[in-house]
């Protein structure tokens, strides 16, 4: 067990050693920002800063560790309202289920909507009369092993894919994260995770090709050539994200959690917020925090994500005098620019 223990807070060492410090002058040189957007509703309530205390299928996206803290099996679907005004959405679904005691496999699938958007050309800048919509997908696949009840390790593999027409840009994106908890009722947690590690990504395909007169017509032969683009490659948003939170138990099923976060962003400002959730005879749940950029903040800096949030859950259970095995989550994030976010979440656990 000490062994475990030991090889866990090496680990811990060694995301922190491998995280690297946010840097806005790097803003915007990252790509695939769709790996950035939460779809679950009980994290999004909480900015997204729900490190130490994400549990189930939403760990998925917030701190893989928690995923084999489910109590035999979860299923979630999403549906989120990006940026109120832009007409974008996100649609998500996940399931997760138990391996043994104390272990736990997860798969994950996301999906970003852009709706109808109108083909433009040189020549009719009004638009064609035809439509495209972007495809950008993920599917990630991720395990999780709790050890004793008291320290969860996992990892996450995620396919990230993006395509318009004729152009295409694939990669994998690596998620690992730990979650260690104590306390008569599991009050004090504390988690850290390491986000969207991977290699770089590239657009390609026939899109990016072109047709030319050849530079130098032979005999004054004049014929097209076809020529490739080649795009520039792009790296992944990879971000350090570390926790904690206490549970203050008001009699046997209230409580009140407050959190504290900071989240290490490699391609924009580093930040730093503070929630709290407070839930009511395991029924209902409120929760609301707020998250800050560090640093000056400018226009082109700042991240879209700041500010306030807030979301309630409800819970049930599908059978008489059964346990809760239901749940309906929303959240608001506030957005600038845009109107803000809003999610959507259904839970089912068996």
């Amino acid at each position: 067990m000490l062994q475990r223990i030991s090889a866990i807070f090496s680990l811990i060492i060694l995301v922190v050693g491998c995280a690297r410090a946010g840097n806005p002058d790097r803003q915007g040189q990252a790509g695939a920002a769709e790996l950035l957007m939460n779809p679950w509703g009980r994290s999004a309530g909480l900015h997204s800063m729900s490190t130490s205390s994400a549990v189930g299928v939403e760990a998925m996206r917030i701190n893989i560790a928690g995923l084999s803290r489910i109590r035999n099996m979860e299923i979630g679907v999403s549906h989120s309202r990006l940026f109120s005004g832009s007409g974008m959405n996100l649609i998500s679904g996940g399931i997760g289920f138990k391996m043994g005691k104390a272990g736990a496999l997860g798969i994950e699938f996301v999906s970003l909507d852009f709706g109808q958007i109108p083909v433009t050309t040189v020549n009719q800048p009004g638009g064609t009369g035809g439509f495209l919509s972007p495809s950008f997908v993920q599917i990630g696949l991720g395990y999780s092993y709790t050890y004793a009840n008291k320290i969860s390790v996992g990892m996450l593999a995620r396919l990230v894919n993006e395509g318009i027409q004729d152009v295409t840009a694939t990669g994998i994106a690596i998620d690992a994260g730990v979650q260690y908890v104590s306390g008569p009722k599991d009050n004090f947690k504390l988690g850290i995770s390491l986000r969207n590690v991977g290699s770089p990504m590239q657009f390609g395909g026939e899109g990016l090709s072109v047709k030319n007169q050849n530079i130098d017509p032979a005999g004054g032969v004049v014929y097209e050539l076809t020529y490739d683009a080649r795009a520039a490659s792009f790296e992944l948003p990879s971000m350090l994200n570390m926790g904690v939170s206490y549970d203050v138990y008001f009699g046997e099923k209230n409580f009140l959690r407050s959190l504290v976060n900071f989240t290490s962003n490699a391609f924009s400002k580093d930040q730093i917020g503070a929630g709290m959730e407070f839930s009511i005879q395991d029924l209902v749940v409120f929760r609301a925090a707020y998250k800050h950029d560090l640093g000056s903040a400018t226009v082109e800096s700042r991240n879209i994500y700041s500010g306030f949030s807030g979301g309630a859950s409800i819970e049930s259970s599908l059978t008489k005098g059964g346990p809760n095995n239901f749940g309906i989550d929303y959240a608001y994030r506030t957005t600038n620019p845009f109107k803000g976010s809003h999610n959507l979440t259904l839970r089912f656990l068996f």
